[in-house]
């Protein structure tokens, strides 16, 4: 009866052991800042490619100081024009999305703040959902300090796992009228879900087994500000059904999908028609604003 006994507690300990390393290695499974490689050495800028940039370094309310990149209109439309917090996703650095950045300050005509995660490119820390939270206050916040943008016209742009941070900024009751509008790009409901999706029997595992959660299918009823849910149908990662959810799950009145057939996890931004999309949906919010937040409203731009 003793052996039997012991034989219990020892395979409840080993149970018990072999999900407190799963716990603890989570991060490992969601954060790849070392992909590719040299990607926590070499961080590509701005410059490379024709485009002046300011390079910012920003310290969180928890005190961790994290890098980012501000691509900036001319002078003569810089107050003027839109301004995107760009979230990138779980792997790489800011330096990788620089194509991406000048195709939405070209054809959007936005000035384009390029946030780094702790962890990643040249921000300090670990990477974590609590973190990258904290450092996305810090980014929104930084750009309600500056005067030399139009604080009434911040985009959220949120893509793949930067979507989930996104969901989180504009759902926060702080600062919902502090965001023009959000824009999420390929990301999921949840990492629960997520993981259902990729590993099934994670189904038998209880929510508090998650280190990282990013609930965004909760969240997102409560953002109100106009929201973009742009949703590549080829992406083979996370599974188009969930950016589906996310837009009938939306708390605002004003939200609107669109679908790129042939638009994979990490390539819809180079489908035909992706920036006209995203340009027709700002113009249909200045519209919006215009009939619902008239203090929104920005003055017209000069002519470009």
């Amino acid at each position: 009866m003793y052996w039997l006994y012991s034989s219990w507690t020892i395979l409840i300990l080993l149970v018990l052991a072999i999900f407190a390393a799963l716990y603890q290695y989570q991060d490992t499974f969601l954060f790849f800042p070392d992909q590719p490689e040299s990607s926590r050495v070499f961080v590509q800028t701005p410059n490379t490619i024709g485009l002046s940039y300011e390079n910012i370094f920003i310290k969180t309310k928890d005190g961790v100081k994290i890098n980012a990149v501000f691509i900036k209109q001319p002078p003569n439309r810089m107050g003027s024009s839109p301004t995107v917090l760009f979230l990138h996703g779980n792997a790489g650095n800011v330096g990788h999305r620089l194509i991406n950045a000048k195709a939405l300050h070209s054809f959007c005509g936005c000035n384009i703040f390029l946030l780094e995660w702790r962890g990643f490119g040249k921000s300090d820390g670990l990477a974590s959902e609590y973190g990258m939270k904290m450092d996305a206050e810090g980014g929104l916040e930084f750009l309600l300090s500056r005067e030399d943008i139009d604080r009434r016209r911040i985009i959220v742009y949120g893509r793949s796992l930067g979507g989930g941070v996104a969901v989180h900024l504009a759902a926060r009751k702080a600062y919902q009228d502090k965001i023009f509008a959000m824009i999420l790009e390929n990301t999921f409901t949840s990492i629960p879900a997520m993981a259902h999706t990729l590993f099934p029997l994670t189904k038998y595992l209880p929510l508090f087994m998650y280190r990282n959660k990013f609930l965004s299918d909760h969240e997102i009823m409560h953002v109100t500000s106009p929201s973009l849910f742009i949703s590549g149908q080829a992406d083979t990662l996370v599974p188009p059904k969930m950016i589906n959810s996310l837009y009938t799950l939306c708390g605002s009145i004003m939200k609107r999908i669109e679908c790129f057939e042939s638009g994979t996890h990490n390539g819809t931004w180079q489908c035909y028609g992706y920036y006209e999309a995203i340009n027709r949906f700002l113009a249909e919010v200045v519209e919006f604003n215009q009939v619902h937040h008239p203090t929104k409203t920005p003055d017209p731009a000069p002519a470009r």
